[in-house]
């Protein structure tokens, strides 16, 4: 894992140089017109996944509005000291999560408290955090812009910075028909552009289609079985998660994170985090929420013969007063094979997520 965490750093320092060459005062994309562009976004939902929970009607996606939105994204003007843009944590080599640090990495070098999740399939996405604590995708970019450890500004100067931008306006009258930067279209466009983020074409996806490409071997398909009967109650359907809140029996690290309870304040959401996809899980390392694990092998066998109990430890994981899951090393491989189907090499390889 030692050589993750390098190519992990190397890469994130090469993104940096892109991201700072890119917002170095220049148009990063082609020159804006200043005219209005209603063309919409070809947005699509893939054939296996559910109906997604964002409200289109009140955003609608246009070609302008998502290459705005990409523009914002990889702007480091977001941040504070112009350096931090939405794209230095959400990488897209590790399915946008932040593959070479543990926990958070932001303004002036300071690490935050939780692991970085990953931005992919927020069309269906309710919550968001570990901790459920926003519940709307046009309201996300807020904490990490005005979060002390992450991006250290405040929006009001955020929007102030945009509007005294040479190519800002004209890209805003091009997306929403007006050169008046809100609060609103500043958001919708951040959405707009994280709403092309559609992880759908694994090998995995390619199997349940009957598609060319999905052929898996006999281990993967056993491990799809072993997958379905130990870990599916809480990684459920084609998103991989139940997007509900559960303890999974991690000890209380030197962070003490209370998981939900640090916001309800309910003794019954105390060391519960909201489940993560497990689409692009070989790429989104660490694992957990404060990234204690930085392989497969080690989240396996902490369900298998780590989880500690607590009052609200999921009941899955306390069967007939055993804890854990009953996995042999064989049903582990097995398991972790399966789980590699879910690499979408599209995803993570696709053009239209590098910066201009």
């Amino acid at each position: 894992m030692i050589e993750n965490r390098f190519f992990g750093l190397i890469s994130s320092i090469l993104f940096l140089g892109i991201v700072m060459a890119c917002q170095s005062g220049k148009d990063p994309g082609p020159e804006a017109t200043g005219v209005y562009d209603p063309t919409p976004y070809d947005w699509r939902k893939p054939a296996n996944f559910p109906e997604p929970v964002y409200d289109f009607s009140k955003n609608p996606m246009t070609q302008k509005g998502v290459a705005l939105g990409k523009m914002l994204f990889f702007d480091g003007a977001l941040s504070r000291d112009g350096r931090i843009a939405c794209g230095f944590c959400h990488q897209q080599y590790s399915a946008f999560a932040h593959a070479d640090h543990s926990l958070s990495h932001g303004i002036d070098d300071k690490i935050g408290t939780r692991n970085v999740r990953n931005l992919q399939n927020v069309a269906w996405s309710t919550a968001f955090f570990w901790d459920g604590s926003i519940t709307d995708l046009d309201t996300l970019a807020i904490s990490p812009i005005q979060n002390p450890l992450e991006m250290g500004e405040h929006l009001g100067n955020v929007l102030d910075k945009v509007r005294r931008s040479s190519s800002y306006p004209a890209r805003f009258k091009e997306a929403f028909g007006t050169g008046q930067i809100t609060q609103e279209n500043f958001l919708k466009a951040l959405s707009q552009f994280m709403l092309t983020m559609v992880s759908a074409n694994s090998r995995y996806d390619k199997y349940v289609r009957k598609e060319p490409g999905g052929d898996l071997s006999a281990d993967e398909l056993a491990g799809l079985a072993l997958f379905k009967k130990q870990c599916s109650g809480c990684h459920q359907g084609e998103l991989f998660t139940d997007q509900r809140y559960h303890n999974n029996g991690l000890p209380v690290s030197e962070i003490n994170d209370q998981g939900r309870f640090e916001g309800t304040k309910k003794e019954t959401d105390r060391l519960k985090f909201l489940v993560p996809s497990l689409r692009n899980i070989e790429r989104s390392l660490p694992y957990m929420h404060d990234g204690r694990f930085w392989s497969l092998e080690q989240v396996l066998d902490h369900y298998s013969q780590g989880v500690k109990d607590s009052p609200t430890l999921d009941s899955r994981l306390k069967t007939g007063g055993v804890l854990g899951v009953a996995l042999t090393e064989p049903e582990k491989k097995q398991i972790i094979a399966f789980l590699k189907t879910l690499t979408d090499q599209q995803f993570i390889t696709d053009r239209q997520f590098i910066p201009n």
